[in-house]
């Protein structure tokens, strides 16, 4: 093992009896019984109980000992009374008994808060003492699984042929859908480097250079906004690429990789593959959002057409969703989703009951003429005891409040089944898209190829050509996007001339993948799955930053290291920047 120790604090069994041991780790606890102390010594492999023998030198330094501290003990194994057995650890049934304790790392400050306890501890005093935080079992755990499917994430590549290419981490600003990070350089005053929001250019080189087959562990550079499963900052990804690939190729090499990894590392049922293919047109108006929970089994209905023959005025001209729901709803049910509702902007939620005599019970049930109510009941497939809830406005705004309201349904009726992982392929996304000032912009990764290529590009309608983009989604959460890359530069100049770039600007923008495409580029096609996204639904974790060694908060800072901080004036003057703030 070590000069400092022969076993760990987790490997001490029945069969050690006897064994002269040195054991190290921080300690947990400390039991004062008078005369007697017991120490709990953890590292990250477990916890060894030891004891002291009855001299009193050893018993008086023992109980004082700072919790926290690092130390080394020396001692001999020794079983516990069965009746002292605990059973929470691998090494319950032996303890050491003391022949020499000594304290290799003593605490001398006050702890903020105390490790592997069942307390709540404001997550900005966590990541302050993130050192602190991770000698928990439970981040420790966390960070066991990370290295475990990092390898075989790699190993399950380089199985199918994939060879493993580092991509630099100082390249070219690139507008990719993120604000980038920005680096100054010395030599070259006024000049910068830009952290890469992904290797996305240089994986495609890398098929230009005639690489078949290229992954990474990739770090990802976007200066954006944090949510719960997106770190600001810096995230990893499994960056691959192929050469020779259609979009059914990445997938065939995805889904194995993906169902291995999540059967492997989790108890849980994982949906097997081939994964279900919805587009994105399908999954907006069925689910409400491009990240479809599968495991909810309620579908959203399109009632638009049969709204307009009614005499409800908020419902006719516009977009109509309805969810249809069998279960029972317990007395206030409507009036709590009413609320919700309200509190994410909705003016109000419509629904009907089904009655024992197929009639309707409701607030709308009198704007719906009688004619059409049977109409009804079959466009919605409703039978007795079903409940329909309606949520009208603009396409856009409708689909994304259905969604909402799907998704709370789901959660307020226990539906969702937490038991399983459902994954499922969204494809077909628009190409292009309009930006907040009404202005054409790319839709997801402007280096994809447009279905229909140069034609479409020059003959449709810009908002009607679809790109050969597919995210996988796992339990309402995107893993990834990919694309069969657009490797035609006439196709790539056209692209993004609709998105308002001239020629020059491509070349000077993206000068090293344009001046590659000159020189017969080959069709190629990849994807990059979150690799923090999938420890976090492995791990159940709440918040993204518990599969993550040191993380930065929401507002992008670093509290243990004091990231962004000032520099000195020289670092400046050596970049050639002045401050104006």
């Amino acid at each position: 093992m070590s000069s400092l120790r022969t076993h760990t604090c987790g490997e001490l069994r029945i069969e050690d009896v006897g064994k002269e041991v040195k054991v190290c780790g921080f300690v947990e606890t400390i039991r004062d019984l008078g005369g007697l102390v017991f120490l709990d010594i953890r590292d990250m492999y477990g916890i060894t109980q030891v004891v002291t023998s009855g001299k009193e030198d050893i018993v008086d330094f023992s109980s004082r000992i700072p919790i926290e501290s690092s130390v080394c003990v020396e001692g001999v194994v020794k079983k516990r009374d069965p009746e002292t057995y605990n059973p929470s650890i691998e090494t319950g049934t032996v303890e050491v008994v003391i022949k020499n304790i000594t304290v290799l790392g003593k605490r001398t400050k006050m702890i903020p808060f105390e490790v592997n306890k069942n307390q709540e501890v404001r997550e900005d005093l966590r990541l302050k003492y993130r050192f602190l935080d991770l000698r928990s079992h439970k981040l420790q755990n966390n960070l066991i699984l990370r290295a475990k499917v990092l390898q075989f994430l790699r190993n399950q590549m380089i199985e199918q042929g994939f060879l493993e290419v580092q991509t630099p981490i100082l390249t070219s600003s690139s507008p990719e859908g993120a604000r980038d990070y920005l680096v100054p350089s010395r030599l070259h005053p006024g000049k910068f480097y830009a952290l890469p929001q992904a290797p996305q250019q240089f994986k495609q080189l890398l098929m230009v250079s005639g690489i078949d087959k290229y992954f990474q562990i990739a770090p990802c550079f976007r200066d954006e906004d944090a949510r719960a499963d997106r770190a600001p900052g810096e995230f990893y990804q499994l960056d691959m690429e192929m050469a020779y690939a259609t979009q059914e190729d990445v997938f065939s090499v995805m889904e194995p990789v993906i169902y291995n990894t999540f059967s492997k590392f989790s108890d849980k049922k994982v949906g097997q593959y081939p994964f279900p293919r919805i587009s994105y047109k399908d999954a907006m108006v069925k689910y409400g959002t491009d990240k479809p929970d599968l495991r909810n089994p309620l579908i959203i209905i399109d009632l638009s057409d049969f709204f307009n023959k009614c005499t409800f005025k908020p419902f006719i001209d516009t977009t109509v969703r309805a969810i249809k729901v069998n279960g029972h709803m317990s007395k206030g049910f409507h009036e709590k989703m009413l609320k919700y509702a309200m509190s994410i902007g909705m003016g109000g939620l419509g629904y009907l009951e089904v009655q024992d005599d197929l009639s309707y019970k409701g607030p709308i049930d009198k704007f719906i003429p009688d004619e059409l109510k049977k109409e009804l009941l079959k466009l919605a497939d409703l039978n007795k005891g079903d409940t329909i809830f309606f949520i009208a406005d603009y396409e856009k705004r409708a689909n994304e409040l259905a969604g909402q309201i799907r998704t709370e349904l789901g959660k307020r009726l226990n539906l969702i089944d937490d038991s399983t992982f459902q994954f499922c392929w969204i494809i077909d996304f628009p190409m292009f898209e309009l930006d907040e000032h009404g202005r054409i912009t790319f839709c997801h990764n402007p280096f994809s190829m447009p279905q229909g290529g140069l034609e479409a590009l020059n003959n449709k309608n810009p908002f009607e050509i679809l790109a050969y983009q597919y995210d996988i989604v796992c339990n309402g959460i995107e893993l990834s996007s990919g694309a069969v890359r657009n490797h035609d530069p006439e196709i790539m100049v056209k692209a993004f001339e609709l998105a308002g770039y001239n020629e020059k600007e491509i070349e000077t923008r993206f000068s090293a993948l344009y001046n590659a495409f000159q020189y017969g580029a080959p069709p190629h096609a990849g994807i990059a799955p979150g690799i923090d996204r999938m420890l976090m639904l492995l791990t159940e974790s709440e918040t993204i930053r518990d599969v993550i060694a040191f993380p930065m908060n929401s507002k992008a800072e670093d509290l243990l290291m004091g990231a962004p901080g000032e520099v000195k004036r020289e670092q400046l003057k050596d970049v050639h920047i002045k401050l104006d703030i």
